[in-house]
């Protein structure tokens, strides 16, 4: 049965690189390709009673004109979400990738949730909309779905770039581990550079871990290296993936330990705005 990945496209500058990334996925793990933009609630028009204190006359003239507005925009608005879409199909077809687009309307946690049901990964950009007004922040809906998601969630970064080189934080935690076997057992990682990387002391107990890790990874025919870091998680490996430099990183949604907290709170955020390569989240 073919793989599906659910790609989340808005409109903002992140959307070639969440179509860049979702056709290097297609390509190497052989994933059908769903794009979905959702409208939300308060984009379907219904907007605040402006009438104010006005004459019942004029006050009634006034609620049909803005009546007619919210008619009007919430047509714009479905219009712009298809225009979306078809720009995003566009990008797959030039790319060799065919896909199917839908249009939804309503929470994006709660589409995504029913998106879910039949993908096997969730692929996002790191900001939406405002990311021109917002350079320093992520997007609004980002932490709501990294909260949400029970897939993998793939976190594009703002540009695409080849990926050759994996850096796969590890802890020793149930969900680090299902990182480990996700990568060894995914063609997307198959032939690339992958290291296993944790942050902390360098314990007998630690280094067997890595070295199970490693070898998980060795007996899917991946050649890992293994590396201990000192420092704040977020800080390390934020450093380590630019000075290696890395193309992408995979994670364990949650841990234990110094990398707890890191996909789980404000921790997450202050991560994945200081990377500057897509993401991975495994849960």
């Amino acid at each position: 049965m073919t793989q599906k990945i659910i790609a989340l496209v808005d409109g903002s500058t992140y959307s070639k690189s969440v179509c860049d990334h979702a056709a290097w996925i297609a390509e190497r793990g052989g994933y059908a390709v769903e794009l979905m933009h959702v409208l939300g609630r308060r984009e379907g028009g219904g907007g605040t009673d402006l009438s104010g204190a006005i004459a019942l006359g004029a006050r009634s003239a006034l609620l049909d004109d803005l009546s007619k507005l919210d008619e009007q925009r919430a047509r714009l608005v479905v219009h712009r979400g298809r225009a979306i879409l078809e720009d995003a199909t566009s990008l797959l077809d030039e790319a060799g990738v065919a896909s199917r687009a839908q249009l939804r309307h309503g929470d994006l946690i709660e589409a995504v949730a029913e998106a879910e049901k039949t993908a096997d990964m969730i692929l996002v950009g790191k900001r939406g909309e405002a990311a021109d007004f917002a350079k320093e922040h992520l997007g609004s809906n980002l932490e709501r779905v990294v909260r949400a998601a029970t897939r993998p969630l793939f976190v594009a970064s703002r540009a695409f770039r080849p990926i050759e080189r994996v850096l796969l934080a590890y802890d020793g935690s149930a969900s680090a581990i299902r990182a480990v076997e996700y990568v060894s057992r995914s063609p997307l990682y198959a032939g690339l550079g992958v290291r296993v990387v944790t942050v902390g002391a360098g314990t007998d107990a630690v280094r067997r871990g890595l070295a199970d890790a490693a070898a998980r990874l060795s007996a899917a025919g991946l050649d890992p290296e293994m590396e201990i870091l000192d420092g704040e998680p977020e800080e390390a490996l934020g450093k380590l993936v630019e000075e290696a430099p890395f193309d992408h990183l995979v994670m364990g949604r949650s841990g234990h330990s110094r990398l707890r907290s890191l996909f789980v709170g404000s921790t997450s955020l202050e991560m994945m705005r200081a990377c500057k390569v897509p993401i991975l989240l495994v849960g």
